[in-house]
């Protein structure tokens, strides 16, 4: 069993931000750290730095819980340039190649075969990592990166809007619901070669992370002293759980007391009432467990060979 942190005093919770384009989502974290005066912040799934849009952001000790945090699916909203195609897949790139600009309808007729379960290989220029490096600094270093596809899945794509700009090139706007791991610049290249031609995403905007939309989110360029930022923290509760999908378990106090020890599970699942259902079915292979009041007790995880359940991460203070 993993240990519970040390600092159980300092803020600890989990933040909605909206970043605006042209930082990093490293960047974007800057001013987290200055509000809550700590560098234990992190995020659950990057943005690119010329996108924009949610984040969901962990402070303090709710930093560990960002691997069982970071599974949500994901919405977006986006603009494909369609006729030409850049190194990075994205306006910051340099153009590497051109081909013919299809019509809405010939767009329309592939979009199905990028629905559902889909295999999808990452841009060279990622975070992916290949022999212990980014892809993205292999890429730079002028080394061809042949990155493995990986399955993904795409609960949803539409064509938003179609424009043919001053030099050829048609801007269609596109809309996106899919699992982690979906690369929308991949998703914009894999579209154009379908239909003999090439594109990159020249815009790209995170509207929604599971249940919690990007109109919830704060800009923390505008929080001058912090403020805004350190009333927005959320406490990891119920409610948090529900908004990411995360199945979990209510316990009264002397169950919530006997986890906290580190007593076995396999008796104490059984004493939680559970939402939506009980663990151990197709569902996700990890649950939050809550105490009376509706506060994160722990994480308890599934073995997939034993199914068998262990603490993953025991998050209640002291």
């Amino acid at each position: 069993m993993k240990r519970r942190d040390p600092g159980a005093g300092e803020p600890s919770g989990c933040l909605l931000l909206h970043k605006r384009p042209g930082i990093t989502s490293f960047e974007a974290l800057n001013e987290v750290k200055r509000a809550f005066a700590t560098s234990k912040v992190g995020h659950t799934g990057t943005l690119d730095k010329f996108a924009s849009g949610l984040l969901l952001v962990l402070v303090g000790r709710a930093v560990k819980l960002a691997s069982w945090f970071s599974g949500t699916d994901k919405q977006y909203e986006g603009t494909v340039c369609f006729g030409m195609e850049t190194d990075t897949l994205d306006p910051e790139g340099v153009p590497v190649a051109e081909g013919p600009v299809p019509s809405w309808e010939d767009l329309e007729a592939v979009l199905p075969q990028f629905r559902g379960d889909i295999l999808q290989a990452p841009p060279e220029y990622s975070a992916v990592h290949v022999q212990g490096q980014r892809a993205s600094q292999l890429a730079r270093q002028g080394k061809s990166v042949a990155l493995r596809p990986r399955p993904v899945s795409v609960y949803a794509l539409e064509l938003r809007g179609y424009e043919i700009a001053s030099r050829g090139y048609a801007y269609v706007q596109i809309r996106v619901h899919c699992s982690k791991g979906t690369y929308i610049r991949s998703l914009a290249r894999d579209l154009a070669r379908s239909v003999g031609s090439r594109g990159y995403l020249t815009a790209l905007h995170r509207t929604k992370i599971a249940g919690f939309p990007v109109s919830q989110g704060i800009d923390p360029g505008a929080d001058v002293d912090g403020a805004s930022l350190r009333a927005a923290l959320r406490r990891v509760d119920q409610g948090v759980l529900t908004a990411l999908g995360i199945p979990h378990g209510t316990v009264g106090p002397e169950v919530a007391r006997q986890m906290l020890q580190g007593k076995p599970l396999a008796g104490l699942i059984d004493a939680a009432t559970w939402s939506p259902a009980p663990p151990g079915g197709p569902a996700l292979p990890y649950a939050g467990v809550v105490d009376e009041v509706g506060n994160l007790v722990a994480i308890i995880q599934r073995n997939e060979e034993n199914q068998r359940w262990s603490y993953g991460y025991v998050y209640a203070r002291s």
